[in-house]
C-alpha cells in the first residue's frame, strides 16, 4: 500500500499522479510538480489517499506552491499567450498551412516550444527566424498528429464526457476495425471515430472481454440443446451473456450461454480437434 495524489496543469486537463511525500495538500491547492525543466505549478484534483496498488516510481510532490512560484507561473502563462498570438500572426503572413495546437515556455532556458498540425511537410525555416526575432527567445517547432492534436486541445467525445486522451490516457494503443466487428458495433466511420477522426480509443477497453466470451460461448452456427429444445445459434449477446437460438420449430429464443449445450458428438469433435 501507499499514498497517491493526482494533479492537473490545466482545468479538466490530463491527470498526473504523484507521491505526496511528507505533504498533505487539499483539493484545489496549488502544488509543485517536479519535471525535467524544474518544478512546475499544478492544481491538486485528488487529495492524497491510500491505495492498494504498487506506486513505486511515481514522482514525489515538491511541496505547496508559494507566492513566488505562483508569480512565475502567471508570468509564464502571459508569455505563452503572447507567443501564441505572435505565432498565429506570423503564420498568416508566411501563408503556411499550419494550425497552432499548443505552446510551452521554458523560462529557465528562454525557449518556446510550438506544437502545430499540418496536412503534410512544411518548410518553416523562415518562420522560425521571424518567431525567434518577434518572441526574443529560441523557438522549437514540433508537428503533431491528429490524436496528439485532440489530446492537446481537449474536447467532448461522442459519449458526452471529456476526451480520454486529454484526461487519463498515458499512451495511445493500436485500435483496429476488427475490434469494432468483434463487439458487434456498426462498422460506420461516423459511429466509431473520435474527435480526432481516428478510431475511438475506448474500442480497446472491452475488447479482451469479448475475446474471452467468444471463446467460451457457443459459436455462431453451432447446433445446441437449450431448455426450450434443439436449435442453432444465430446470435450472441456478450454483455448479457446470452445466445439467440433458432429452434427447429422456427421460433427464436434467448437463453443464458451456459444453458446452451452442444450435442455430445459435436462437443467431442471440437475439443479433439483443438487438442
Amino acid at each position: 500500500m501507499g499514498m497517491v495524489m493526482a494533479v492537473s496543469f490545466t482545468r479538466y486537463g490530463r491527470l498526473y499522479y504523484l507521491d505526496p511525500g511528507t505533504h498533505s495538500p487539499k483539493i484545489g491547492d496549488r502544488v509543485l510538480v517536479p519535471t525535467e525543466h524544474g518544478s512546475e505549478v499544478a492544481e491538486c484534483v485528488w487529495a492524497p489517499s491510500w491505495v492498494n496498488d504498487d506506486i513505486e516510481g511515481l514522482p514525489v510532490c515538491a511541496g505547496i506552491a508559494g507566492p513566488e512560484h505562483l508569480d512565475r507561473d502567471e508570468s509564464n502563462r502571459v508569455r505563452r499567450t503572447e507567443g501564441r498570438s505572435i505565432a498565429k500572426k506570423l503564420i498568416r503572413q508566411h501563408k503556411l498551412p499550419m494550425k497552432v495546437i499548443g505552446i510551452d515556455y521554458l523560462d529557465a532556458d528562454n525557449v518556446f516550444r510550438l506544437y502545430f498540425s499540418a496536412p503534410g511537410r512544411v518548410d518553416f525555416r523562415a518562420l522560425v527566424r521571424d518567431l525567434a526575432r518577434g518572441m526574443q527567445a529560441r523557438v522549437e517547432l514540433r508537428q503533431v498528429g491528429p490524436r496528439d492534436e485532440a489530446r492537446l486541445q481537449g474536447g467532448i467525445g461522442p459519449c458526452g464526457r471529456d476526451l480520454c486522451c486529454a484526461t487519463f490516457l498515458k499512451d495511445f494503443e493500436p485500435v483496429s476495425v476488427r475490434m469494432a466487428k468483434e463487439q458487434d458495433l456498426p462498422v460506420n466511420p461516423l459511429r466509431i471515430s473520435g474527435a480526432c477522426g481516428r478510431l475511438m480509443c475506448c474500442l480497446k477497453y472491452e475488447h479482451p472481454l469479448y475475446q474471452e466470451a467468444h471463446a467460451r460461448m457457443p459459436r455462431l452456427g453451432a447446433k445446441v440443446t437449450t431448455p426450450e429444445g434443439d436449435g442453432q445459434v444465430v446470435g450472441r449477446n456478450v454483455p448479457a451473456d446470452t445466445v439467440t437460438v433458432r429452434l427447429e420449430s422456427g421460433r427464436r429464443c434467448a437463453c443464458p450461454s451456459a444453458s446452451a449445450c452442444s450435442p455430445r458428438q459435436q462437443h467431442d469433435e471440437r475439443y479433439d480437434a483443438e487438442n
